[in-house]
């Protein structure tokens, strides 16, 4: 990609940190968009974090605290958060996997950082329900997205994938049309939709698969592999 000019995005839900980590030694080679388009880094530059009104964060921690079985992280520029009283210490464990730069704090309310977004873990068998009651509760203040298994994630609008990218197009004086998108989750949806290359993973779900052009082999056959192996042939 390097030889023909091409730049990598790491493109995810996931914290930044724990992103780099997943490719140590190319954190200052590739290009981030993390917290679904809420932080985006090119190389070594921050080009965009979202900033969540003290406001906004005080009425979702209302909204969620309604729900006992919301689990939940508050995630911020410098660290994601749990609320100590209200996850327990395997949750608080299993995220840091997610999250290597994971603190307690004893309320949400408090939280001395730029807030990106709130990632809520529900039982998989009630996500639509949860979906539904987030679109309803939250409509015309956070935007609501899925990567499936429970995981929700709650941002401002107008943050997703395609907008983290799309920030980086135009840094770089290029066209969505020159992109080529990989993905398997309801967040992956604007960006498939917004490049000119997009695949969705043959395992993916049918409203992933309708947004992209095209479909590849699974994760599980490497299916990004393989395709790009043929882009660059």
């Amino acid at each position: 990609m390097e030889q023909a000019g091409c730049r990598f995005v790491v493109s995810s839900g996931n914290q930044y940190y724990q992103l780099r980590g997943l490719f140590p030694g190319y954190e200052e080679t590739f290009s981030f968009v993390a917290e679904n388009g809420a932080f985006v880094k090119d190389r070594t530059d921050v080009v965009f974090t979202a900033n969540m009104p003290r406001e906004i964060v005080e009425h979702v921690t209302d909204v969620c605290r309604e729900y006992p079985e919301v689990m939940n992280v508050l995630c911020g520029v410098e660290s994601a958060y749990c609320e100590q009283g209200t996850v327990s210490q395997e949750f608080f464990d299993l995220m840091r996997i997610y999250y290597p730069r994971l603190k307690w704090i004893s309320d949400f309310k408090t939280v001395d950082d730029q807030i990106l977004k709130f990632s809520p873990t529900v039982p998989e068998e009630k996500e639509d329900f949860y979906y539904d009651m987030f679109c309803q509760r939250l409509d015309g203040i956070l935007e609501v997205t899925t990567s499936g298994h429970g995981a929700i994630d709650l941002i401002m609008p107008g943050c997703h994938k395609a907008s983290g990218l799309k920030r980086l197009v135009q840094r770089w004086g290029i066209t969505p049309e020159q992109c080529a998108a990989f993905g398997d989750g309801g967040n992956d949806i604007e960006m498939l939709k917004y490049c000119g290359y997009s695949y969705a993973m043959e395992n993916a779900p049918e409203n992933v698969k309708a947004a992209a052009k095209n479909v590849c082999p699974s994760n599980e056959d490497d299916g990004v592999l393989v395709t790009l192996e043929k882009l660059f042939s």
